[in-house]
């Protein structure tokens, strides 16, 4: 039973040597009151409140693609067609997959590494065309808003291990509620499990706050590792 609310109160018994603290709830305790007025001891923990993150599978994968974008200093979007050129899910038409051709120009990756309408995946196939222009092929990818519950997951697993990657702490990436809630609405089994047995469930946020995290070396990607073709 969590409640959130403010001290309203303390005073102390010198008879008994005891305190009574008083507080002022936001939410209705009443049945936990009837519930637990009865029992001889209870066990109270107080803290600091803290927002928690949304758990909407879309919204937490947003979380951790803005964590990324810090640490590597890259867009949001450029990290995001990083991570859908490596765990996302091409536009299939008639069972077979969505091909373009564009200029082979440093402006026109740039355009690409940035797109947020749409997304490409190049592929190592360059040729030249008839205006004598070198054109690289293209493959279309499908928007993650577009994702079932499976490719949404695959697509988290694989920007947690980006994440790793660069360095970031696993207490960074999800915390141990956010483990377990992530485990039931949407079953990302390979997600959770690709943290390990980093995130303890007893461990609590407040014991880390006040170790400054170590920044990790800056990493450098480059958009051509992830220039394949695939038959």
């Amino acid at each position: 039973m969590d409640f959130t609310g403010i001290f309203q109160g303390l005073s102390m018994n010198y008879a008994t040597g005891k305190q009574t603290a008083a507080f002022e709830l936001n939410e209705d305790a009443r049945e936990a009151f009837q519930d637990l007025k009865d029992c001889e001891k209870l066990a109270i923990q107080i803290k600091k409140y803290r927002k928690k993150r949304s758990l909407d599978a879309n919204a937490y994968y947003w979380v951790l693609v803005s964590k990324l974008g810090k640490v590597l200093d890259m867009a949001n979007p450029e990290v995001h067609n990083i991570a859908l050129i490596r765990y996302g899910q091409p536009w299939i038409i008639d069972g077979k997959s969505v091909f373009t051709t564009i200029p082979d120009t440093e402006d026109a990756e740039n355009q690409v590494r940035y797109a947020v309408n749409y997304h490409l995946q190049p592929t190592s196939q360059v040729r030249e065309g008839n205006d004598n222009v070198m054109y690289r092929t293209y493959r279309l990818l499908r928007g993650s808003h577009t994702y079932n519950t499976e490719e949404m997951a695959r697509l988290i697993d694989g920007m947690i291990t980006m994440c790793k990657e660069a360095g970031i702490p696993d207490r960074e990436i999800a915390t141990p509620e956010e483990k377990r809630l992530l485990k039931e609405r949407y079953d990302l089994e390979d997600a959770i499990n690709a943290l390990g047995d980093f995130l303890a469930m007893e461990q609590e946020d407040d014991e880390q706050e006040s170790e400054a995290p170590v920044k990790p070396p800056k990493q450098v990607y480059s958009f051509d590792e992830d220039i394949r073709m695939k038959s």
